[in-house]
């Protein structure tokens, strides 16, 4: 690269990393608001989990809508959409919260998800096709660095402004008669209006950011097409890809097993009767932990390994991770699915580039179709919340996690090859 072609791939990944920290923050702060919600609005486990279901279902309803969209405004204007979309959501969630009116609380989500959809499908091609498809896993390990320091903070952040002392709250609110108790909730319920009101401002700072910035534009349709015409099949239809479809199976397996060991790690605690005061710091822990895993793949992939070894590696260590929290108790147990944080980290970065490989003019609608995978976040943790009413839920976490690690070691062994003929690699 001459000198301004570093500066511009330099100020690409900045603001690129940005992106990827606002990603980060709003989707990991879920796992705190499952406590919030549900003393705030005085539900049940299972209700409460809505706000994750709610959040990731989003992304499979709104992800092609999204596409269609970015292809009319242009990746410029379609990130600055998204961002002020997520201000609205952000709005919206603080408002309805402080007047406790859950259904209006679940809109707000499903409105910050939806902008995060479209972001989602804008930003990760285009960090896949910045540089060698080859060397992808490598750069979108760098965002989560970004996306996982936000999310490592956002548990603090929500933890200390609003669910401060909230064990304490929960108990008088358990011994309070009914006017007291409505008192309580609302005051508890009022403190989160002010920080959402704070992140939907600096959201519609960071679009008009964009708008102006000197990101430039990069169609993946150009960008990925060599490997697809190295592949010499003539494709008319995106369902000509089948490690394409594969991927996007494997990317809902991974993203329900990333949501079980981080948004529904605090429930998991809370079944071995931890303190609340304690539990809603837990997706922290998930959170460094990823971050481990986003330093051990820079140094990895591609000097020691191929980012599909390492993606099989990183489902082999969820597997022993998932059945060591499931024959464990305690904090050795939440240490373990704390742990599948690390397992975690480099899958996204490596299933999301093997599933476009090759995709060419397509490359725009795959990615809105993997991003659809993101849905896996609202099935698997829903799926606990509602089975572990009837069943164990060490038991439930590892029926559900350990098929979904065994399935991404199908894809990374053979499921990325799949269309792309016996020399593939």
């Amino acid at each position: 690269m001459s000198s301004d072609q570093s500066k511009r791939f330099a100020t690409s990944l900045a603001i690129t990393g940005l992106l990827f920290f606002i990603m980060g923050f709003f989707t990991w702060i879920n796992g705190p608001l499952i406590t919030f919600v549900k003393l705030a609005f005085d539900l049940d486990e299972v209700k409460a989990f809505l706000v994750v279901f709610v959040f990731y279902i989003s992304y499979f309803l709104l992800a092609l809508p999204a596409a269609a969209v970015l292809k009319l405004t242009g990746m410029k204007k379609g990130l600055a959409l998204s961002l002020g979309l997520m201000a609205m959501g952000a709005a919206m969630f603080g408002q309805f919260s402080t007047h406790r009116w859950y259904a209006g609380a679940l809109s707000g989500l499903f409105v910050i998800g939806g902008g995060l959809a479209m972001l989602q499908t804008a930003v990760n091609p285009y960090i896949s096709i910045l540089g060698p498809i080859e060397t992808a896993a490598r750069r979108i390990a760098l965002m989560g660095i970004c996306n996982k320091v936000a999310g490592i903070l956002a548990p603090i952040v929500i933890g200390s402004l609003v669910l401060h002392g909230v064990g304490d709250i929960a108990t008088q609110v358990a011994a309070a008669d009914p006017a007291t108790k409505e008192q309580l909730l609302d005051a508890f319920a009022a403190k989160i209006h002010g920080p959402y009101l704070a992140m939907a401002g600096v959201l519609v700072v960071v679009a008009l950011g964009i708008l102006f910035s000197p990101l430039p534009e990069l169609r993946g349709s150009e960008a990925n097409a060599e490997v697809a015409a190295r592949s010499g099949v003539a494709r008319g239809s995106i369902f000509q890809f089948p490690h394409l479809l594969l991927g996007v199976l494997c990317l809902f397996c991974y993203v329900g097993v990333e949501v079980l060991a981080g948004d529904a790690i605090g429930t998991y605690g809370n079944g071995f009767g931890l303190p609340l005061d304690e539990t809603k710091f837990f997706t922290s822990f998930t959170l460094g932990a990823m971050l481990l895993g986003y330093l051990a793949g820079l140094v990895a992939i591609p000097r020691l390994l191929s980012q599909q070894a390492y993606l099989a590696m990183s489902a082999v260590l969820g597997v022993v991770f998932a059945l060591g929290a499931l024959l464990t108790h305690g904090y050795v147990s939440v240490a373990f699915v704390a742990a599948l944080g690390f397992a975690n980290a480099m899958m996204w970065p490596a299933i999301f580039p093997l599933a476009i490989r090759g995709l060419g003019r397509f490359t725009e609608t795959g990615s809105a179709l993997l991003v659809m995978g993101i849905a896996g976040g609202a099935v698997l943790s829903q799926g606990f919340a509602i089975l572990k009413q009837h069943a164990d839920f060490q038991v439930v976490f590892a029926a559900l996690a350990v098929p979904c690690y065994l399935y991404i070691l199908f894809f990374a062994v053979r499921g990325y090859r799949v269309g792309h003929g016996a020399g593939s690699r």
